[in-house]
């Protein structure tokens, strides 16, 4: 039987720059633990090799210092590691690739495929189909070639491509860097091991994407994994997906319309922890009281979350009587006041007008508090 632990997109170097920096430093390096932790499942469920299908790095121009670390990050496991470049890191003339080679920073037991040729390795005995892009976008199948190749007899056939699967996702999704649907059949593959969708995904009995080992997204697919494989000659590939992430990523979004629809959010943020990374959007109306506790929240949620991204651009501010009375505001401000509740609920109110009239309230009433 051959054990195989499958990985794609750690997008090594990744900014975040939508997030404060101190929260984007932590969430970059988490890439490199969770990369640490996969080469100790490697070497804890002793898998024969390690298979990284593209997007090693998000982008070429990655620093020096990032290329030796992430190379060091392997050294728990020393069997072999086998990795391709993706879309994000393709096998240019001149490329992060050619730079780590410069570097000295490959390990020997790290092997770049960066043409599309067999590799045969001797321990464990297996060949290995590779795919690489050697640019950012091909309109081309890069893995046609595998079922022409010829392998030893006997020896397990494993494919790693990066790219999308085509007829899987919406059309228009996936019209660059496509690989042929029944790939792994029509090439005679035991296993094709795919990268690109940052999602766990099986395509077939034998085809799977590993998603990307550390959630970098706001999407609902099953990031945050690595796949176990186990081969055995003419059966199909056993996967098991194993949790690897450290960070949880989760959409929040709601419309307000009553005060109990607020609490509901600031309930949600108050449950938050250092693991969470959250975007909140909100619509609908809120109150002046509604508001300050709503923003208190958000800041507090800063405080204790890894990331809070909150976009409040669509919530419309309606002081209740209450809220105008407990201003004091009259005389000319109670006229500005009236004048941007106007703003925000005339006939022409919308996009950026009605905004900076909600941001102008909000600012008024905080200074009359």
């Amino acid at each position: 039987m051959l054990k195989i632990l499958h990985t794609s997109d750690w997008q090594i170097g990744k900014l975040f720059g939508q997030f404060e920096s101190d929260d984007a430093a932590l969430l970059a390096d988490a890439r490199f633990q969770v990369v640490e932790g996969l080469a100790q499942l490697a070497r804890d469920e002793q898998v024969d090799l390690v298979l990284v299908a593209g997007d090693v790095f998000d982008a070429q121009t990655v620093a020096d210092r990032t290329i030796h670390r992430l190379f060091k990050a392997l050294s728990a496991y020393a069997g072999p590691w086998i990795m391709i470049p993706g879309n994000h890191d393709a096998g240019l003339a001149e490329s992060v690739w050619t730079r780590a080679r410069r570097l000295g920073a490959v390990p020997e037991n790290v092997t770049i495929c960066l043409r599309s040729e067999a590799l045969v390795l001797a321990r464990p005995a297996v060949a290995i189909l590779p795919a690489p892009m050697t640019q950012r976008n091909t309109y081309a199948d890069l893995t046609e070639w595998f079922a022409g190749a010829d392998t030893p007899a006997g020896l397990p056939r494993i494919g790693m491509a990066h790219g999308s699967v085509q007829g899987i996702l919406a059309e228009g999704i996936d019209s660059t860097n496509p690989i042929a649907a029944g790939r792994a059949a029509q090439a005679r593959l035991d296993y094709l091991a795919l990268g690109d969708w940052h999602g766990a995904r099986q395509i077939d009995d034998r085809t799977w994407y590993s998603g990307t080992p550390e959630t970098d997204r706001f999407r609902a697919n099953a990031s945050g994994c690595a796949l176990l494989v186990s081969l055995e000659s003419g059966a199909a590939a056993r996967v098991e997906m194993r949790a690897t992430g450290r960070y949880r990523w989760q959409s929040v979004g709601a419309t307000l319309r009553v005060p109990g629809d607020v609490d509901r959010v600031i309930g949600t943020l108050n449950s938050l922890t250092a693991q969470d990374v959250v975007t909140l959007e909100l619509d609908g109306q809120i109150d002046l009281d509604g508001h300050r506790r709503l923003l208190a929240a958000i800041e507090q949620a800063r405080g204790t979350a890894r990331g809070v991204l909150a976009d409040l651009g669509d919530l419309r501010l309606a002081p209740t009587q209450d809220d105008i009375d407990a201003l004091h505001a009259d005389g000319y401000v109670g006229e500005v006041i009236a004048e941007l509740r106007a703003a925000q609920e005339g006939p022409g109110a919308q996009g950026d007008d009605a905004r900076i009239a909600r941001d102008a309230l909000a600012l008024l009433a905080g200074m009359l508090a």
